[in-house]
């Protein structure tokens, strides 16, 4: 009977230890009211007509991240009022929320990080106040909305810095570590629960990411999460596969070197790529392999894209206007 009662233990903790760590699943949906407004429709499994959020929960999905841009080029996308609007929509589907700052009227990536046009004049000590009160005042204006996010991101693909020329890594370490920490402050004084995250692009290049971390530790400034972005099939040089594990030994060495919790913060597809479903799966896998239960979450890049603006790392069908079975990869 001791035997018996003992196995009974192992096999319950076993239970509890594989069930302990629960993986955040999510999806950037940035792009959702923009083309809501252009008339696009959305469609569940079944065919019925259905709300993104509805459709992405159904689907194992609890979180989006959304972007800011501080003067949108477009007048509204991507704004903070706009921002609000689908973190409010968020919150009513009982999702958590991620916040996206690109620091930029537009679109920030390794190879772009322009200033805004409102801040092009200022001088590097300027620039780090204005950081720090658009942050601030930012998230209080979310606050005073009712949100509270789970996540705040401080730059976006920050390969190189941001806020170029003053904050490029490259040119000085020092900048770029004084900007991100203005954030960072803002963040913490305004959300003291939030985790802030430093993102950057391609998961599977190791070298970047500790030339980044390794100059903004030096340089004392610190973060909560490193995210990653990291889009397989456009892995240069490598297969799907290869750039699968290459990001996973990233993510542990992260882990091993920083201390960090890490997630992948973007994952993106071609619809219509016979493996599709086979590639985002073997990620989300590869998450919870991270060493010490380290890998926090995984978040699809704009999954109800579809036949938009060339976008086509999507996970909806243009023809039918319902997800592919990509989706179906966060529901194990």
């Amino acid at each position: 009977m001791l035997k018996i009662i003992n196995m009974l233990l192992l096999l319950v903790g076993f239970t509890v230890s594989s069930y302990s760590h629960a993986l955040v699943k999510g999806a950037d949906i940035s792009w959702i009211t923009q083309m809501e407004d252009s008339g696009y429709e959305f469609y569940n499994d079944w065919g019925y007509r259905q709300d993104v959020l509805s459709i992405l929960r159904d689907h194992g999905m609890s979180a989006v991240r959304l972007r800011v841009w501080v003067n949108p080029s477009n007048g509204y996308y991507n704004s903070l009022n706009d921002v609000i609007i689908k973190a409010q929509w968020a919150k009513a589907a009982n999702m958590d929320v991620m916040i996206d700052f690109h620091y930029s009227d537009t679109w920030a990536d390794p190879a772009n990080q322009s200033k805004p046009a409102a801040w092009a004049s200022l001088n590097f000590e300027q620039l780090m106040g204005q950081v720090w009160s658009y942050t601030k005042t930012s998230l209080e204006a979310l606050k005073n909305a009712g949100i509270t996010p789970k996540w705040i991101q401080i730059g976006n693909e920050t390969n190189n810095g941001m806020l170029w020329y003053e904050g490029m890594a490259s040119n000085n370490m020092r900048n770029y570590a004084w900007l991100f920490n203005s954030g960072r402050n803002a963040a913490k004084e305004v959300f003291p629960n939030a985790k802030v995250i430093i993102h950057l692009a391609n998961c599977h290049d190791n070298a970047n990411f500790r030339w980044i971390l390794d100059g903004l530790q030096s340089n004392s400034a610190w973060w909560d999460v490193i995210g990653a972005s990291s889009y397989p099939t456009n892995a240069t040089g490598l297969t799907w596969q290869q750039a699968n594990q290459q990001c996973l030994g990233n993510l542990n060495d992260l882990v091993n070197r920083y201390g960090s919790e890490v997630m992948i913060s973007e994952i993106g597809v071609p619809w219509d790529h016979p493996e599709a479903k086979t590639i985002v799966a073997d990620m989300i896998s590869k998450v919870r392999q991270v060493n010490r239960n380290k890998g926090l979450g995984i978040f699809y890049w704009e999954p109800q894209a579809y036949s938009w603006q060339g976008y086509t790392l999507g996970a909806w069908n243009p023809y039918t206007r319902k997800p592919t079975s990509t989706l179906d990869a966060f529901l194990e």
